[in-house]
């Protein structure tokens, strides 16, 4: 195997391995989503895992961000509680960030 293979699928591990923590962050992110969700819409226990596993599902969609969004923002409205889709998607990205941290750490 030449140099310039050797490279190339060094390259291709590395896509496919930082697409895999991507998936796995992004996936994390909606299960603590979920819960945050879950704790402002007061539900709590084995229904609030339940509700924040349902976001998670949502990822396996070609459009999963604006999906699991979409319904966090319809369960808010139809419980009453006040948040804004900006906060929503504050929340994601904090959300995001800690799910990234957490499973560079080994979590």
């Amino acid at each position: 195997m030449s140099t310039f293979d050797q490279r190339e699928e060094s390259f291709e591990k590395r896509f496919v391995h930082e697409e895999e923590l991507q998936f796995r962050a992004e996936a994390r992110r909606n299960k603590l989503l979920g819960l945050w969700a879950a704790e402002k819409l007061g539900k709590t226990g084995a229904e609030a895992q339940a509700y924040a596993e349902s976001l998670v599902a949502a990822e396996v969609a070609a459009d999963a961000n604006e999906r699991v969004v979409a319904q966090v923002k319809k369960d808010f409205e139809a419980a009453g509680v006040n948040q804004s889709e900006h906060q929503i998607r504050r929340t994601m990205d904090e959300m995001l960030a800690k799910a990234k941290a957490e499973i560079k750490a080994g979590e």
